[in-house]
């Protein structure tokens, strides 16, 4: 793959030291980032093109679960709605021993994340290709986090917090923005807000 110039760049270098990535973990990013910015060429997968752009905006709004949560603890996440992988990959990067579901609907999007998934070397992460009542319905993933970067209307991920929901235990992380404002169903089950 043809280095882009964000790879060398002081941004990148602070994200790599900010995150104490290894070297390994710098390749995988990117490479990731290569195949981002390449399949993006052809198909939409994120409207954030720009490299500098794209480390804050992705790699780094993915990885600040790490403000909220202990990621080395964690045993599985689900993403829902992951589009170009986020934060799913970034987090499976970061932190390997994660088990990750990634929920994405779009077949060419499906198609990406498969060949991102093989390309990168990363085991134990799977994608569901179906939506999330079909997820909530079939599955039975041992799962810690629910993630969502504001695929979904928080009223629609409630759903998994139903009596009859496998996933009734596990945590909602919601990627929300500054102007977030929940509604009193959605007051409920907030424990807290990290901002970042």
């Amino acid at each position: 793959f043809p280095r882009r110039s964000m790879t060398l760049s002081p941004a990148w270098q602070a994200f790599t030291a900010e995150y104490s990535l290894t070297p390994e973990q710098c390749e995988q990013f990117r490479v990731f980032d290569e195949l981002l910015a390449r399949e993006n060429e052809i198909m939409n997968l994120t409207a954030i093109t720009n490299p500098h752009e794209v480390l804050d905006h992705h790699y780094r709004d993915s990885l600040a679960l790490s403000a909220a949560f202990d990621c080395t603890l964690l045993g599985g996440i689900v993403d829902v709605g992951t589009g170009g992988g986020f934060p799913g990959i970034p987090l499976k990067i970061k932190y390997p021993q994660l088990r990750v579901v990634l929920i994405e609907v779009t077949l060419k999007k499906c198609r990406f994340l498969a060949a991102a998934i093989q390309t990168l070397g990363l085991e134990n992460i799977e994608l569901f290709t179906e939506d999330w009542r079909t997820f909530l319905r079939k599955t039975n993933y041992p799962a810690d986090l629910i993630c969502s970067r504001a695929s979904l209307h928080p009223d629609e991920l409630l759903r998994m917090f139903k009596p009859s929901s496998v996933y009734k235990q596990a945590h909602l992380v919601y990627w929300g923005s500054r102007h977030y404002v929940p509604t009193p169903e959605e007051e409920r089950f907030l424990s807290h807000t990290v901002p970042y």
